[in-house]
Formats: C-alpha cells, sequence, structure tokens
C-alpha cells in the first residue's frame, strides 16, 4: 500500500510511484499531516509513502526534520524525478487572483510572482469546483493537467511553469535498518556531537573525512536534548563503507542516524545553484 500526506500533490504522487515502479495507483492513501504520515508508516506494516524531497543532494529542511523526529524506523529507500504537471488555466478574461494549493505554491511560486501574479493560497485538498469558485469571472488556476476543470485553457504563460524543472520524490518506509547497497547511493544522515562546545563539530567532521566521504549539504539545528543535532548528505559507495562510518561515530558516543539510502551516484538535474558576490 502507498500513501502521500495530505499537503501533497496527488497527481504527481502518483506519477511518481508509476514511473519509479513502486506501484501503479489510480490514487494514493491520504494519511493527513506530514507528522501523521510519518507515524501512520511506522505503525502499520507494509505501507509506504510518497514523499516531495527537495533534492536527492540537498533534502527540504522541513522534511529532515520530520524524519529525525519522527520513529528511528523512517527511511527514505528511493528517488525519482517527475516532470511538472502545473499549469495555469483561465475561463475566459483573466486579471485576477490565481487560486493555488500548498504544493503548487512550492513548486511554482517564483515563476509566478516574477510575472506579477498574485496568489491565493488554498489547502491541497479544496476541491475543483471550490477553486473555481474562489477564483471568479476574472481568477484563474494552477493546477494539474490532469484535473483541468472543462471550459477552462491554458493561458500564454503557462508554458514558463515548466522553467521550474522536474520535482523530486522519494519512497518513505520502516524498516529494521537500511538496504545494502554495493553501487553508490546518496545518504542523508543525522548527527549530534558527543558535546556541544566550541569546536565540538570538527572532530565529528574528521571522522566523515577519514571514511572518504565528501559532505554536499551540512546544515544545523538547535535541539531540545543537548547538543545540536546536524544534518548532512553525501554520496556513499557502498553499505560497508556506511557501516563503517557508523561505527567509527558509536565508538566516540556520537549520536546518528541514517535518514536516506537513495540508489544512484548523478541526480540530474542537481540542486539549485546560487551566483554568490563574495566580499
Amino acid at each position: 500500500m502507498l500513501g502521500r500526506s495530505e499537503r501533497e500533490s496527488p497527481a504527481h504522487a502518483v506519477l511518481a510511484a508509476r514511473m519509479a515502479g513502486w506501484t501503479d495507483p489510480v490514487e494514493l492513501l491520504d494519511l493527513g499531516t506530514t507528522a501523521d504520515t510519518l507515524a501512520t508508516v511506522a505503525s502499520i506494516e507494509a505501507l509506504a509513502a510518497v514523499v516531495h524531497l527537495g533534492h536527492p543532494e540537498h533534502p527540504a529542511p522541513g522534511l529532515e526534520r520530520a524524519l529525525l523526529e519522527g520513529d528511528s524506523s523512517l527511511i527514505l529507500t528511493a528517488a525519482v524525478a517527475v516532470p511538472g504537471q502545473w499549469v495555469w488555466v483561465g475561463a475566459g478574461a483573466t486579471g485576477g487572483q490565481v487560486v493555488i494549493d500548498e504544493a503548487g505554491v512550492r513548486d511554482c511560486a517564483p515563476v509566478l510572482r516574477g510575472l506579477g501574479a498574485s496568489l491565493r493560497l488554498v489547502p491541497t485538498r479544496t476541491t475543483v469546483e471550490e477553486r473555481i469558485a474562489l477564483a471568479g469571472e476574472s481568477g484563474s488556476l494552477v493546477i494539474e493537467r490532469s484535473r483541468v476543470p472543462a471550459g477552462f485553457a491554458e493561458l500564454p504563460d503557462s508554458a514558463a511553469l515548466a522553467d521550474g524543472g522536474p520535482v523530486w520524490y522519494g519512497l518513505l518506509e520502516s524498516r529494521d535498518d537500511w538496504p545494502p547497497f554495493t553501487e553508490p547511493a546518496q545518504v542523508w544522515f543525522a548527527f549530534g556531537p558527543a558535546d556541544d562546545h566550541l569546536g565540538s563539530l570538527q572532530p565529528t567532521l574528521a571522522v566523515v573525512a577519514e571514511a572518504g566521504l565528501d559532505l554536499v549539504h551540512l546544515r544545523s539545528q538547535p535541539s531540545s536534548s543537548g547538543p545540536h543535532a546536524f544534518f548532512a548528505s553525501f554520496s556513499c559507495p557502498t553499505s560497508d563503507v556506511l557501516n563503517d562510518l557508523v561505527a567509527a561515530l558509536t565508538e566516540r558516543g556520537v549520536a546518528h542516524r541514517t535518514l536516506a539510502v537513495l540508489p544512484g551516484d548523478s541526480f540530474v538535474p542537481g540542486p539549485d545553484t546560487l551566483t554568490p558576490r563574495w566580499a
């Protein structure tokens, strides 16, 4: 069985499941909030969920945190890039508000705001009929292509939504251990240094470097129970290397947890880049 959170686009989540071969569903179970989704997957055998990743190399911060706060059995085990299905449609003269849901804002807001659109955010569970009523005579919708209502046609700027690129999804499972792998995989890893003081991160990073691993993502988060929590992402050649890293950190008293093992050594397109202007 497969599910999704209530905030996720049903059309994109189903497409991800089909493209990745996780299953071929007509629709996915609505498992409620993100926290409810994680808790349900952890408690029901043979239930998995399709979740938005951000990017395999650069995890979405909210998902990292939710995983670490969730049951320790939860882990992401696969990733797939799905072509964006968003279209901007109207039923006549437009110029009013653009009705869009939470998943649409996540994927399309920068493009729409760059075009001067005035967005009206609605919950993802809002029906198409309710969205049409909210849009009114001069409003428009951003919605998945498969859900475009009768009488609505794409607007001239709709093609710009494709500039955002594909959307990355992952398969969330409950497992006793991470799946073994003999080919490279992207690993999401959380850890907390044994002590929280100036320079306490350095010895842990030294252990990672000694394992021959190169971090492509590192983020800190204040913790309510002692040291900061750190979130990292790195490409790992085999599960033996991951086992050795875990053993070395355990020996040093460093708390840790593997949040994802995503098979693959190239995730194209890559995460969003910036153009820094250094002083």
